[in-house]
């Protein structure tokens, strides 16, 4: 099935509701080892901030970024609360991002400059948080293929455009070299394997099959924490093949 704005927004309010689900009862203290030096409690603040932050600008149909530390987003004092918080979220981001017109044009930082560029981007950005939240505690993050697969898509996208807040992307170039990245898990072939070319001037990417100079085997949801750098490279989760100084250099250059 393929992705609209009203699947993408069905897809947020779930998630929305896996992250609280992940944080409700549990020590809001507990450091978050692939997010620096924040807590529980501060990956749920930022995260639920941020889908705020999103929905307003939909809501404005912002042509230019909002100043998030400007926005009066009260959060609970109570790390206890902020599950719940979290939760009530959902109604408050989604029917923001449904009642947009998806084609509306408005301030985005990634590839598509309209309204629904939003509700994808959150989705992505609340499920990779929850994952961060799943690490933490010693779970194993559950990911649906299909999120997966357009998480990553997503991702090669919208990074060309991230140099404003992330200027080591602009350093994803180099001279002919690849890297190829293969779902073990997808059952369509052409969904589910990328090639990433990289160039002088930059980076271009396809989904294909082909020969590449560094290529990782694995299902789509390690494949997306992978180029997230939430997952590292290891034997036994990916199968490496070729020159992983290359996917290296990559992965140092092109997280968010």
């Amino acid at each position: 099935m393929s992705w609209t704005h009203e699947s993408y927004c069905d897809a947020l309010g779930a998630e929305i509701g896996r992250f609280a689900d992940v944080v409700r009862g549990v020590a809001l203290d507990t450091p978050v080892p692939t997010c620096g030096d924040w807590t529980l409690a501060q990956l749920v603040e930022h995260t639920g901030i941020v889908e705020r932050w999103a929905a307003e600008m939909v809501r404005r149909r912002s042509t230019e970024r909002l100043d998030r530390s400007r926005l009066d987003v009260p959060v609970p004092e109570r790390a206890g609360d902020l599950a719940d918080w979290f939760a009530a979220g959902a109604d408050e981001v989604v029917s923001s991002f449904r009642a947009a017109d998806p084609g509306a044009p408005m301030w985005a930082w990634g590839a598509d400059k309209h309204a629904r560029f939003w509700a994808r981007r959150m989705l992505h950005e609340t499920t990779v948080h929850r994952a961060d939240a799943e690490l933490a505690l010693g779970r194993e993050p559950q990911i649906e293929t299909r999120v997966a697969i357009d998480g990553i898509d997503e991702l090669l996208d919208n990074l060309p455009h991230a140099a404003y807040f992330r200027p080591h992307v602009a350093e994803l170039r180099g001279d002919g070299e690849s890297i190829h990245l293969h779902g073990t898990d997808v059952d369509e072939q052409a969904a589910g394997e990328w090639t990433i070319h990289l160039r002088p001037g930059g980076f271009t990417w396809d989904h294909g099959h082909g020969k590449a100079t560094v290529a990782v085997r694995g299902p789509a949801a390690d494949l997306l924490l992978l180029l997230y750098r939430r997952r590292p490279p290891v034997a036994g989760r990916y199968e490496v093949f070729g020159d992983d100084a290359v996917l290296a250099a990559w992965l140092d250059h092109s997280a968010l």
